[in-house]
């Protein structure tokens, strides 16, 4: 008996999964969610890159400053 209860929680959890995974299909739900998130993201990267360059004109500057002593 515990074995079909398994057996049906399993099969409720696929159903579940074939589900939200057709409304996504249908709906495009992955590439309007990418969408919605380009625009933070491109923020991020930028933010990100600067800090990248300023660490390294930092590090180019203390270079710079030790060849001179």
């Amino acid at each position: 008996m515990i074995v079909l209860k398994i057996l049906g929680i399993v099969f409720m959890v696929l159903i579940v999964f074939f589900a939200v995974t057709f409304v996504i299909y249908f709906f495009n739900l992955d590439m309007k969610l990418m969408a919605l998130l380009i625009k933070p993201m491109t923020k991020y990267y930028d933010w990100s890159k600067a800090r990248r360059d300023a660490k390294k004109l930092k590090k180019r500057e203390m270079a710079k400053a030790e060849e001179k002593k």
